[in-house]
């Protein structure tokens, strides 16, 4: 069985080095951004698209062109690979699979990556990029497999290379047969059926009010001064920081559910509906936006999508099995008589049946009826699971 995996580690370039990434990246960006522009119109006007094979042509008298004869500076697979990642962006799109592909922004996202032509020296710490040269890298771990591609980012002021390989394994079979229903949450971040919980961690929340402070010193700042790029770095670098720090939070979740569970049972939950913002219209104004708005952003603090994507793969490599099952009433059933009333469900915390009188924690019982779903889900098919993902996608830029 195949098995795809990512390291990333943090480069160490010279200055001129970090000249020519800062260049092949910006012409990448450009590259997205004026063939992007030419799919837009083409759509629009003629209905029908162009294609990766089309822009290949394009490509080629771009480069002969004198606006444009900056894009030869870039290695031709470098430039490329943005040709499909557009063409890819689009058949997502059309199949229902991601929104519709946006422009790039200068310093947002800046990376470019390289499916050739480069040589990895890890008994030196050195990465060979094709027209950069050997990089330096911080060589924290081992890399497993054969390289197959890397992908060079840029984030809070710091180079990342993400070196993603291909091995061969043997077929997993998970050491455990314990399955689990998991009921994610605010209050508590995961609560399992075996009346465990992991506390949440509030990454956002702990550094919102420094954040807040700085954002407000950057907008007195003049635009694009020397003292506002310094801030806006300083506000980059504490925005990456809550980032690790959440992210790591959820490795170490993961890892350890994914090592004691051979089958987890998790809801399908919808983040985006239930963070979606409760002001209304003028017409109709809604009713208590401002508590509404503080659930929003203990929601999106979570982390709940990573969790699960994490969460996915984890268990898929030791053999494990990741069920998905819909949402509705785990909240307000009994987990022992089944009875299904929303009067169950008397507070937050409490549930206490209607019928027969059980009374438990309340994300506990969703958990037990997340179980029971799963194991529905397992037995005969009933409701929706997922397949277990065998590749790894690394979050962006994190040196792990």
């Amino acid at each position: 069985m195949e098995r795809l995996q990512a390291h990333t580690f943090q480069l160490r370039p010279k200055a001129g080095q970090e000249n020519l990434m800062r260049r092949f990246a910006g012409c990448c960006r450009f590259l997205w951004n004026k063939a992007f522009a030419l799919e837009k119109e083409t759509c629009e006007n003629e209905g029908k698209r162009l294609g990766f094979s089309l822009f290949c042509k394009f490509l080629r008298d771009w480069k002969k062109e004198n606006d444009t004869s900056f894009l030869v500076e870039a290695h031709s697979q470098i430039l490329q690979q943005v040709l499909k990642d557009l063409d890819r962006a689009y058949k997502n799109f059309f199949a229902k699979r991601a929104d519709f592909p946006r422009f790039k922004r200068k310093g947002v996202h800046d990376a470019f990556r390289s499916p050739q032509g480069f040589k990895l020296d890890e008994g030196n710490s050195r990465i060979f990029l094709p027209k950069i040269g050997r990089v330096r890298y911080r060589n924290s771990r081992r890399t497993e497999g054969m390289p197959k591609q890397v992908t060079v980012s840029f984030a809070a002021g710091k180079w990342y290379v993400s070196i993603q390989t291909e091995r061969e394994v043997p077929e997993p079979v998970h050491p455990s047969q314990v399955a689990v229903g998991m009921d994610m949450g605010v209050a508590r971040f995961v609560t399992l059926s075996d009346g465990s919980s992991i506390r949440p961690l509030h990454s956002f929340r702990k550094h919102e009010k420094k954040l807040a402070a700085l954002q407000r010193k950057l907008a007195k700042r003049t635009k694009f001064s020397a003292n506002w790029q310094k801030l806006k770095a300083r506000i980059q670098r504490l925005h990456r920081k809550i980032a690790n720090v959440r992210n790591d939070f959820l490795h170490k979740a993961t890892t350890a559910i994914s090592k004691n569970h051979a089958v987890v049972v998790i809801e399908d939950l919808t983040v985006r509906n239930m963070s979606r913002s409760a002001s209304g219209t003028l017409e109709t104004p809604g009713k208590n936006v401002r508590a509404k708005a503080g659930l929003n952003k203990s929601i999106l603090d979570q982390g709940w999508f990573e969790f699960r994507r994490q969460l996915a793969y984890k268990l898929a490599w030791p053999g494990g099995n990741l069920l998905i099952i819909p949402p509705q009433y785990t909240s307000q059933t009994c987990s022992r008589c089944g009875c299904v009333d929303k009067q169950n469900r008397q507070t937050q915390a409490k549930f206490k049946c209607m019928i027969c009188g059980f009374e438990c924690n309340a994300d506990h019982n969703a958990a037990l009826n997340i179980l029971t779903a799963g194991q529905a889900v397992s037995a005969c098919g009933a409701g929706m699971a997922q397949a277990p993902a065998l590749k790894q996608e690394p979050a962006y830029g994190a040196a792990r």
